[in-house]
């Protein structure tokens, strides 16, 4: 039995001899679970505390999940815990602690510092044009804003974060949906707007190589609320590919994008309809905190996503 992070670099002949398991990432009530029955108990003993010394109360083990870990597993998770119980062993071994310390969520933060991770979402969204999107990677899912903008021009269309060939055709289908379906869409626009601009689509974290065609419904959707300049919902992540003709196609790693939505706080996913059966996939506790919205076309995940249940009007200049 062996492990990977990644199959494309497992060569072609051992992969056919081999049964491959995909393992999902935990869920934060899943990771709760493991650091309160292992990685507490295992810790504490490791750094030569004993349980007489040293207990985690449930919101402190839920801080350090939230705030300062952002993974599919608990490596991390464990880790931070280390750190904890060996600031409090020098403590003992010092003299400065002499009856058993509870970590409680406040002492977390005196102990491991300023969080590390924030939900950006509702933020980074609060400005037309900028829409959450839900990727897959070999350790867990991920969210992506996709940010796009507009400036007097000559109707070039930039694209810009790293992105490979597939993803940058996303790009090139969702402007190309929404310049054929402006007339149903924005109301009032311009007949001659896109010859007169440029749009320029950025995908932010621009160190980091993305790639993949589940993003067309963030990038559709993101063109189509800064034309409105109605904002996409706060709450709200989606996936899911997107067809010349309005079609969102279906996407893999659901389960995975789902955490990656809980982990940042969103509590509803707009996904293919297709993709519906695979919500078995998602543990019963994850689906009663989450909505899903399963959707067919783009005009549902516009009805879905965007602010201000109104028709599409041209707002920018």
């Amino acid at each position: 039995m062996t492990t990977a992070n990644t199959l494309e670099t497992i060569p072609g002949p051992l992969r056919d001899r081999v049964e491959v398991i995909q393992l999902a990432g935990y869920t934060a009530l899943e990771k709760l679970e493991i650091a309160k029955r292992y990685l507490v108990p295992r810790q504490i003993e490791r750094n030569g505390l004993s349980l007489r010394q040293i207990s985690f109360t449930p919101p402190a083990l839920r801080a350090i999940i939230s705030d300062y870990t952002r993974e599919a597993g608990v490596r991390q998770l464990e880790r931070e815990i280390g750190t904890v119980c060996r600031k409090v062993a020098r403590s003992v071994a010092e003299g400065r602690v002499q009856r058993k310390l509870t970590i409680t969520e406040p002492r977390v933060r005196e102990l491991l510092g300023k969080r590390k991770f924030f939900s950006e979402a509702r933020r980074r969204t609060s400005r037309p044009g900028v829409a959450t999107g839900l990727a897959w990677t070999p350790v867990g899912g991920e969210v992506l804003f996709i940010e796009a903008s507009a400036m007097p021009g000559k109707g070039a269309l930039t694209i810009t974060g790293q992105l490979g060939d597939v993803m940058r055709e996303s790009a090139q289908a969702a402007l190309s949906y929404v310049r054929a379906n402006a007339a149903e869409l924005l109301v009032d626009l311009p007949v001659d707007w896109f010859a007169t601009h440029d749009i320029h689509i950025h995908v932010p974290a621009g160190a980091i190589p993305k790639d993949g065609p589940s993003a067309g419904v963030a990038m559709v959707t993101a063109l189509a609320s800064l034309l409105s300049s109605r904002p996409v919902r706060s709450d709200v992540a989606m996936t899911g590919e997107v067809t010349l003709t309005g079609q969102v196609l279906p996407i893999g790693g659901l389960k995975e994008k789902a955490l990656a939505a809980q982990r940042n706080g969103i509590r509803t996913v707009i996904a293919p309809a297709l993709n519906e059966q695979d919500i078995d996939e998602i543990p019963a506790h994850l689906r009663k905190t989450m909505r899903f919205v399963f959707v067919a076309t783009i005009d549902e995940v516009l009805e879905a996503a965007l602010a201000r249940r109104r028709a599409l009007a041209y707002r920018v200049s």
